[in-house]
């Protein structure tokens, strides 16, 4: 019998629509006469999912008791024997009820396709094996159910359910999903807007890479050497330098800018393994392009250009990534051509970018300000004269004649122009006197003598000296021209880098001391303010060959004494005054960093005088017009009378109170002073008293409290604080008929209070701005206080270790979440568990 097919729908997290999708599909085969059967299906009360059963025939469930409860479970034995062409089977990764046949599900999937029966199945990216801590870390959450990777790569076809992370928090908020009341914990929870966003990528890249090895599986059973750029592959080659890290970051931007694009490093090394790296700089470059997101592979092979092309092909790559060659250039010119160039003839259709960086050809620096020519043109000239002389001469002398003088002379005055060229005018002339001599000795009668019988053959020499001289002058001239140029091109380039240097900021002071080091060919530079180092690029010498140079008021530049040419001077004299220049914007920019504290401060202080040249003002007026009046002898005052300006003395004075408590617990938290005392705190003794504080009874609020609910590593008497501040708020905002709701949860081991209304909430530019001091909602109503209430709260949450948040009300609202560290680790629910558990 023919093994039966796997198709599966892969989701990034529940609600995505895996089921429905898998109930429509299954209704298409039916009606194109498809022997199609619900083995099991999971609706999790969801209605638009139980709609789609109908019309389907459903294989009735397996019930099982487990632990004094009944379960139900797919029921794999009626299904073989109603043996159809097509089963339905939600949920994959499900643990089955302990005593069935099989522990999980897809084991009950892995017997009908046995028995030739296709499955349909549901899985969430969560569920997979080799994802499961990646998941854990986005979310928080340990999936305890997983499938097996190699189960589901054996899939016939995999579908990716897909569906925008908002829009999938859109279909919570209406209740969709979940029921109402677990809306707010999962939109706060699993479902936050990033966690859908991670899940989402990580089931898309999962299904991208089986398609990739599916595709490759093609290309070698047929053969297919050539790239299918499917995507952007990008290849580095490392050799062990420097330069690793500029060629890693150029390919990881290559690779980003490509929708799935991959980046692989790879290091060819020789056969005998004696081929010269840096072991350390290769394990902080393997470092790096781990950090990038991509792979690091080592290949053996004795010719570097082909292994890399052959590792390229193998990869499929798009792109291949080589730095420009170190060599000098008479190391190029010996050796041949380079790794570079081979790379590039062999590569064929791989588009292969050769990266300069720093180290080619050596560091910036700024040419010597010496000579026309170099010491090593000289020398090279030299030795053309030394080589050139005698090989020319044997040549010439075997072609000797009597007409042949004038040929002679003329290639005795060729070499001595090229010498010229090479060299400059000390060996051109050194090659002139040579070759004079030469041809006198060998060419001139009487031959192999140093005789010069005639005059004219005297003036011939000394015109052939004169030319030669000319001839190497102009070189010279044009040599010192040219070094010119380029000082002047180079000062230029580095002037303009240490100016655009400071207007860059902060970051300049680094960029200056290595352009400096660089330039001047230092080991080692320093930069202090003061006492303080600054910055620092090489290693610096010891004191006794340190020279310091001033920088400004109070900086220095240390540098390793090293002899420097008047230009240098000069030019180093600039860079200094732009070294001074972003030292003082450095100063500048730390002393506004201070002024922003002070400025807020400032505001502070002044709120806090408005608040309390009107607020203090109020109740003391009131409390001193109640005591005056009761204290005045000729006013006959009745008892009512006397009760209330009682009642108004005591709540004037009680409010003077409490602001006060307010006003140096603001001062505390801004300081940084506020005393706390952690403890773990049961919500259950919490919530009763702040209720009971505001004198609330069970009509005026709303509780949603768990079973289980671990207590909370908190400051009791600080927490209720806080949710009478918070409580507060929502009662004066509520609507009549929508009581404000108390709500907890825990998640990843911290529990969440929400203080839940469905007032006018606040818009989202204002959210932040609630939670500073002196801030009312509007900040024109003048009887509700001074605005400290969640600036208070903030202070107090964060003071415990936790934090408080504002966020929307689905259906309009506010809803303020205090989020706590749980004392203790909740027990782990007993009992099979499914995919819905966040």
């Amino acid at each position: 019998m023919a093994r039966g097919h796997l198709r599966v729908m892969l989701g990034a997290a529940p609600g995505v629509g895996k089921t429905y999708a898998m109930l429509e599909e299954g209704k298409r085969l039916k009606a194109l006469g498809k022997d199609v059967v619900v083995a099991v299906v999971e609706t999790h009360g969801r209605a638009a999912t139980a709609a789609m059963l109908e019309g389907l025939e459903v294989v009735p469930r397996r019930a099982v008791e487990h632990r004094g409860v009944e379960l139900t479970e797919l029921d794999l034995d009626a299904v073989l024997a109603r043996a159809p062409q097509l089963a339905l089977v939600d949920e994959l990764a499900h643990t089955n009820a302990p005593g069935l046949e099989n522990a999980k599900r897809w084991e009950d999937v892995e017997v009908m396709l046995d028995a030739g029966i296709d499955v349909m199945s549901t899985v969430n990216i969560q569920h997979i094996e080799s994802l499961n801590d990646v998941v854990e870390q986005i979310t928080g959450v340990q999936q305890r159910e997983t499938i097996p990777d190699a189960v589901l790569r054996r899939a016939d076809q995999i579908e990716v359910v897909d569906l925008a992370p908002q829009a999938l928090r859109d279909r919570l908020a209406e209740g969709v999903v979940y029921p109402a009341a677990r809306v707010d914990a999962a939109l706060s929870n699993y479902f936050r807007l990033g966690n859908l966003t991670a899940l989402r990528e990580l089931a898309l890249l999962w299904l991208a890479d089986e398609v990739d090895s599916a595709l490759q599986r093609y290309r070698a059973e047929h053969g297919i050497a050539g790239k299918w750029e499917a995507r952007e592959r990008v290849v580095v080659a490392l050799t062990g330098g420097p330069e690793g890290e500029t060629l890693l970051r150029r390919g990881a931007r290559i690779a980003a800018r490509s929708a799935g694009g991959e980046l692989l490093a790879v290091h060819v090394t020789s056969q005998d393994g004696l081929r010269e790296a840096t072991p350390g700089a290769l394990a902080a470059q393997r470092a790096l392009v781990e950090q990038l997101g991509g792979s690091y592979h080592q290949v053996v092979g004795s010719d570097i250009p082909r292994a890399l092309v052959e590792f390229a092909r193998g990869e499929n790559a798009t792109q291949l990534v080589i730095g420009v060659s170190r060599r000098s250039r008479l190391a190029a010119l010996l050796t041949g051509p380079g790794i570079g160039s081979t790379v590039v003839r062999e590569s064929g259709d791989i588009d292969v970018h050769i990266v300069t960086h720093s180290r080619a050809g050596g560091r910036f620096s700024l040419p010597r300000p010496r000579g026309g020519l170099t010491t090593r043109r000289k020398v090279y000239g030299f030795a053309l004269a030394l080589v050139g002389g005698p090989l020319l001469t044997l040549l010439l002398v075997t072609m000797r004649s009597d007409e042949s003088m004038t040929a002679d002379v003329l290639s005795y005055q060729l070499l001595v122009v090229i010498v010229a060229l090479v060299g400059g005018i000390w060996p051109a002339l050194f090659a002139a006197l040579l070759s004079g001599l030469t041809l006198d000795y060998f060419f001139v009668a009487p031959l192999y003598t140093i005789t010069i019988a005639e005059p004219l053959h005297l003036v011939a020499l000394v015109l052939y000296l004169i030319i030669a001289a000319l001839v190497s002058l102009v070189v010279d001239q044009a040599a010192r021209r040219t070094r010119a140029a380029q000082r002047a091109a180079a000062e230029a380039e580095l002037l303009a880098t240490v100016a655009g240097g400071v207007i860059r900021g902060e970051d300049a002071l680094q960029a200056l001391v290595t352009r400096t080091r660089e330039a001047f060919g230092l080991t080692g530079v320093r930069l202090l303010d003061g006492d303080e180092v600054v910055s620092t690029d090489g290693e610096p010498a010891d004191s006794a060959h340190t020279q310091r140079i001033a920088v400004g008021d109070r900086g220095t530049l240390d540098r390793a004494a090293r002899h420097l040419e008047a230009a240098d001077h000069r030019v180093l004299a600039a860079i200094v005054a732009q070294i001074g220049a972003a030292l003082e914007h450095r100063e500048l920019a730390a002393t506004a960093s201070e002024l922003g504290p002070l400025a807020e401060a400032d505001r502070v202080r002044s709120a806090l005088l408005a608040a309390v040249g009107h607020d203090l003002r109020r109740p003391l007026a009131a409390a001193t017009a109640a005591v005056t009046t009761l204290r005045q002898r000729d006013l006959a005052l009745s008892e009512a009378d006397r009760e209330a300006l009682l009642e108004t003395a005591e709540d004037s004075l009680a409010g003077l109170a409490t602001l006060v408590t307010n006003l140096l617990d603001v001062s505390r938290v801004q300081a940084g002073v506020l005393g706390v005392s952690l403890a773990p705190t049961e919500l259950d003794d919490i919530i009763p008293a702040a209720l009971e504080e505001l004198g609330l009874g069970p009509a005026k609020v709303e509780l949603d409290l768990p079973e289980g609910l671990p207590p909370v590593l908190a400051d009791g008497v600080l927490l209720q604080r806080v949710l009478v501040n918070l409580l507060g708020n929502a009662l004066r905002f509520s609507p009549d008929g929508r009581p404000p709701v108390i709500a907890a949860s825990e998640f990843g081991g911290t529990v969440q209070l929400r203080v839940v209304d469905h007032g006018p909430g606040i818009p989202g530019e204002r959210r932040e701005a609630v939670f500073l001091p002196f801030q009312r909602l509007g900040d024109t109503d003048n009887d509700t206080g001074i605005g400290l209430g969640l600036a208070l709260s903030k202070g107090f949450a964060e003071g415990m270790g936790g934090t408080l948040e504002a966020e929307d009300t689905p259906g309009g609202g506010l809803t303020m979440v205090v989020s706590l560290p749980a004392a203790t680790t909740a027990t782990a629910a007993t009992g099979a568990a499914t995919e819905e558990t966040p």
